[in-house]
């Protein structure tokens, strides 16, 4: 469904029953996503897609900042009469997630975060990576998002995804290439690391149940989440052996085992 907020136009997906289950999607990517989970999920839960801005059916006439993202997300599920919800995020998507704890630790349940970090500890870092995002947005105006594709799906962060079978690589490159060229540029200037608010500081005092997933092989996040575990007084850390920055997609099995398995305990 299309759930417009202001001046922005959302796509939903919802279904199921119980407790609300909220899923953030990372870049280049949408709702279909967590297909490969969401009818197990819904006999469970009432579960909730949406394209994040930029991606997929979700269209904005203005940009989208991940402070006005969350606010957003907090109205409509203020509409839906939800009360609290489970929400998982994946990379870009689990940024978003904790931001969203961050601002409105009231209407957050449990908290799963996939390969995510909290931003950039310093001025300096968030700089740098604002110019490296701006190159990144300026090379898919000029060679268009095909050629960016062939270059996002080459940088080590998904090197081990070269080893997945290629009915699921060519799964994951289709779902990369129905973005839109202006819908990237706009998240990579808007809702990119070097933009967002740095969280760093903040998660000592956010006491919501967290479960930080990383893959073995994917030393950069295993880092960040090792210390953001230190930081985090209610966090659970796991390391998914045999995968790297996409769990969900390498390791589908053993992933939904985990995620089951923490927002159903007690």
């Amino acid at each position: 469904m299309y759930y417009k907020v202001k001046d922005t136009t959302y796509w939903l997906e919802k279904g199921g029953s119980g407790p609300a289950l909220l899923l953030f999607h990372g870049f280049t990517g949408s709702t279909s996503t967590w297909k490969a989970f969401i009818k197990k999920w819904q006999e469970t839960f009432t579960v909730i897609t949406i394209d994040l801005p930029g991606h997929g059916k979700t269209s904005s006439e203005i940009p989208i900042t991940m402070k006005s993202f969350c606010e957003d997300v907090a109205e409509i599920l203020q509409s839906f009469s939800l009360g609290k919800v489970h929400l998982l995020g994946y990379s870009m998507g689990g940024r978003t997630a904790l931001s969203f704890a961050c601002l409105f630790p009231d209407l957050v349940n449990k908290l799963i975060l996939e390969s995510a970090s909290p931003g950039l500890r310093t001025d300096e870092e968030r700089m740098e990576r604002q110019k490296k995002d701006e190159k990144l947005a300026e090379m898919i105006e000029r060679d268009g998002v095909k050629a960016f594709v062939e270059y996002w799906e080459d940088i080590p962060l998904f090197e081990t995804q070269k080893q997945m079978p290629l009915e699921k690589r060519q799964a994951v490159r289709r779902e990369r290439l129905l973005q839109s060229s202006a819908g990237l540029t706009m998240s990579l200037r808007n809702m990119g690391t070097g933009w967002q608010t740095s969280w760093w500081d903040h998660l000592e005092g956010l006491f919501v149940p967290t479960l930080l997933l990383v893959g073995a092989q994917d030393n950069k996040f295993m880092k960040i989440n090792k210390n953001m575990h230190e930081s985090l007084p209610q966090s659970d850390f796991r390391i998914v052996e045999d995968a790297g920055h996409a769990i969900h997609v390498e390791q589908p099995e053993i992933f939904g085992n985990i995620v089951d398995e923490f927002l159903l305990e007690r």
